[in-house]
């Protein structure tokens, strides 16, 4: 008799039990609000623990500690999607702000200043050269200031001399024509020598040449040694302002029409698992011959240089709207084992479901299975998967 009551009584004790877990896992009624960021763990008297019967697994955390923690709660419901069409293209230098650096004149590379990656201001000297063309019209301009001081002094002379009626005026009008000539002379040359960046000598040596840089900007390319010897156009450097980048997108011509000067575009790049969002600023009005593609651009700011020039993209362009029966919140959807899951409001806590994602802008996303509308669950959930994690792991232990 002892022992069948013993039995007895653990069956009653075990039904207890499992009358109270279903209570637990409805869902509560109604959403809450949320109030100041603060980790769980860090609430008083809060504990999480993880509820595994069934495959489901449960925070306990009351409406007070959830709020303490930051977790804001949202209702499942019908929602307007916004569809994507995604195209592939490239990050490439902004062409607007990249030059390649020429010495303009012939000669001999004496020195090398400037290195790859290095940030250079405008201005800045990156290379010397020893050449004899600008060795040459510094020597006529050194002659043609010569002339004109020359000319001038004879100039002022007959100047007065005519004046007093002591010389005649043609004399004064022959050096007057004479200082002129010598005037032009000399501006000719010195345009010439502005014209190849070699204003002056500047107290260095007459065939001393300085490469410098036309803007502020990276040098991303070299091509030059100590003792080349270059020509006129022979590229040396190629310096990119790197401050912005252009994001270039390569738009079958099946889909133009859903690409427009203006639209907002989603840059991806999966590799740095970096996002921006940006606006065509071009679109091509040719199709390539072989690619049947036209380009489209976006123009993107760069200021940590975390756009880097050969990235490959993915660009997510509005392609119009659809109307879905259940949606949440993007950053409701959180990867537990594989599987796109969120957290359910329950009378005691949050409750994990997985669910079937459809379609998304990244905003709200479609629940196609797993959840039905007027259903409170949690939206920034990262909190609470961060919290189930080290219950797993306290488990583990």
């Amino acid at each position: 008799m002892l022992a069948v009551g013993v039995l007895i009584g653990g069956l009653i004790l075990g039904m207890e039990r499992g009358g109270q877990r279903d209570d637990d896992d409805k869902p509560a009624s109604g959403p809450s609000a949320s109030t100041v960021a603060a980790p769980v763990s860090a609430v008083a008297g809060t504990a999480a623990e993880s509820d595994r019967t069934g495959g489901d697994s449960v925070v306990t955390l009351s409406d007070a500690q959830a709020r303490q923690a930051g977790v804001t709660i949202e209702m499942s419901q019908a929602d307007t999607i916004r569809t994507m069409l995604t195209l592939s293209g490239e990050i490439r230098a902004n062409g607007d702000k990249t030059a390649i650096v020429v010495p303009r004149v012939a000669g001999i590379i004496e020195s090398v200043t400037g290195t790859l990656g290095q940030h250079v201001k405008r201005g800045d000297v990156l290379a010397t050269i020893a050449s004899a063309t600008i060795s040459d019209l510094r020597s006529e301009l050194n002659v043609a200031q010569h002339r004109l001081a020359l000319a001038k002094t004879s100039y002022e002379r007959e100047r007065v001399l005519w004046k007093e009626r002591i010389s005649a005026e043609q004399d004064f009008l022959l050096a007057e024509q004479a200082f002129t000539e010598a005037t032009v002379v000399k501006e000719n040359v010195q345009q010439k020598l502005a014209a190849l960046g070699a204003a002056g000598t500047n107290g260095t040596a007459l065939n001393r040449y300085e490469v410098r840089a036309p803007f502020d900007g990276m040098l991303t390319e070299k091509h030059l040694v100590v003792g080349n010897a270059v020509k006129e156009d022979t590229p040396l450097f190629q310096v990119s302002d790197l401050t912005t980048v252009w994001a270039d997108i390569n738009v079958p011509a099946n889909n133009l029409g859903a690409v427009r000067v203006g639209d907002s575009v989603t840059v991806r790049v999966r590799q740095q698992d970096t996002s921006a969002i940006g606006k065509i600023t071009y679109v091509s009005a040719l199709v390539g011959d072989q690619s049947r593609s036209a380009l489209a651009r976006v123009v993107l700011p760069n200021p940590n240089t975390q756009w880097r020039p050969g990235l490959f993209a993915d660009f997510d362009v509005a392609d119009g709207e659809v109307n879905v029966p259940v949606a949440v919140r993007a950053d409701a959807l959180q990867d537990l084992a594989g599987k796109p899951t969120i957290f359910v409001r329950t009378k005691n806590g949050f409750r994990t479901q997985v669910v079937t994602v459809g379609r998304s802008d990244g905003r709200h996303s479609e629940i196609v299975n797993g959840l039905k509308t007027g259903v409170p669950y949690a939206a920034n959930s990262f909190i609470l998967k961060a919290e189930l994690g080290k219950s797993s792991a306290k488990d583990n232990d």
